[in-house]
């Protein structure tokens, strides 16, 4: 009798379905990341930081479909002038993106960069080194090593315009890598913007470097395709009194999975992230995120709201790690969810480590149902019960939405939210 064959390992069979390239400046950084999936290996269940979200689709060979949904509203940011990067099914389209030339900044795609001593040789893979520890993270690491392409921006003033990456999702069966590098230099400010579905399953990654006295935003939506997978990672370094600004929004979408890591390693500086979703039906939703003090004088702050029916569920993992010599620290963290009816869950496990003895840190978090008496008090005075149940939810999402600090993309993100909230009802 022939001996069984031995049971594939699922690392090296994903492995073996991306090509790396043969030579080029980023092959160092992708040597050394595809020797740390493969001492990781791929995210299972059983690992502490996985046992809410299954791993599987986003590891598996060969990705899930996902059927292309075709959207008949202006597409979000549209009355915003700025500079259009976009990306189809994780490829650059040269036609459909503006001109990359403006002042105080330079683009480049990561597919068609060549020099050997290129800028961004110091950055790609650097800081998604740092952040696998004291967590390990499969899936960018994966996204290090075989990413296909992406944006490689060296900002060196304020540009006047921001930054718009666009992605587009036009096959069943895309799988998309990629990632981006971002080096804000000192005194430097850029305002980034990511919109759209991207690929059946995506897989990105954004090294973010904030020099000393530089500010970065960021606000991203992450649209309304229902049978969409993915995973991202933002991993952020902020040097001397730098400014970090992070916003996400989320609608639908079967499953995603939205890491940041963040280091504060300049005194003085200052990292916000937050996130506000809305999740129906087959919609799991998770936001993990781990913010490093090492400097004096920092502050914090995440906050996360999630809206929930219908059976979906959302997801936050969030922790404040106080290193010793990190005094001053302010650190702020809350996570909510609403549900909207008792079939919708939400898993929470926030944490505080701190190692310093000056310092100001919180952390909550709560789930609940929509205040019976404040929607009555709303129907009382005549406003129906579907527009009377949107304004609480707006309301409730306010806190998560008012960290963008730009009035005319918060106005955005909020009537695409009420848009989307009233489309739920017709």
């Amino acid at each position: 009798m022939a001996a069984p064959a031995l049971q594939e390992n699922p690392t090296e069979a994903r492995i073996a379905s991306h090509a790396m390239p043969a030579k080029g400046w980023s092959l160092n950084a992708r040597e050394g990341a595809l020797a740390r999936l493969r001492a990781m290996g791929l995210p299972q269940r059983r690992d502490e930081y996985w046992k809410f979200t299954r791993p599987d689709t986003l590891t598996q060979v060969v990705a899930p479909t996902a059927a292309v949904f075709h959207n008949d509203e202006a597409p979000l940011f549209d009355g915003i002038e700025r500079l259009k990067v976009v990306f189809v099914d994780g490829v650059f389209d040269a036609e459909a993106s503006d001109d990359l030339t403006l002042e105080g900044i330079s683009i480049e795609r990561l597919a068609t960069a060549e020099s050997d001593l290129h800028w961004a040789r110091d950055l790609y893979g650097t800081l998604e080194a740092r952040g696998q520890h004291p967590v390990e993270r499969p899936l960018a690491a994966l996204n290090t090593a075989f990413a296909t392409d992406g944006v490689l921006i060296n900002v060196t003033d304020k540009p006047s315009k921001p930054i718009s990456l666009i992605y587009r999702h036009e096959s069943e069966t895309s799988d998309a890598i990629l990632h981006h590098c971002i080096k804000l230099e000192a005194g430097a400010e850029l305002t980034l913007l990511e919109n759209g579905p991207a690929a059946a399953r995506f897989n990105k990654s954004m090294e973010v470097e904030v020099a000393d006295g530089a500010t970065f935003h960021h606000v991203r939506a992450q649209g309304r395709d229902h049978e969409r997978r993915a995973a991202t990672h933002i991993f952020a370094r902020l040097g001397k009194g730098s400014q970090f600004k992070s916003f996400t929004l989320t609608v639908n979408g079967q499953l995603t999975r939205n890491e940041c890591v963040i280091e504060l390693t300049g005194d003085d500086a200052s990292a916000h992230v937050a996130g506000a979703c809305v999740g129906d039906g087959a919609f799991h939703h998770d936001d993990t995120v781990f913010v490093t003090h090492d400097a004096v004088n920092c502050e914090s702050r995440q906050v996360f709201k999630k809206v929930l029916r219908n059976g979906a569920t959302g997801v936050f993992q969030g922790k404040i790690l106080v290193k010793e010599g990190a005094q001053k620290t302010d650190g702020y963290q809350i996570s909510q969810s609403l549900l909207l009816d008792g079939d919708s869950q939400f898993l929470a496990k926030p944490e505080l480590e701190i190692y310093a003895d000056d310092v100001a840190c919180s952390h909550g978090s709560t789930s609940g149902a929509i205040d019976e008496d404040a929607l009555f008090y709303l129907r009382a005075r005549g406003v129906p019960k579907g527009d009377a149940t949107d304004m609480l939810t707006l309301s409730f999402l306010a806190e998560a939405v008012e960290e963008i600090d730009s009035e005319e993309l918060r106005d955005e993100v909020n009537g695409r939210m009420s848009s989307w909230l009233k489309r739920r009802r017709d």
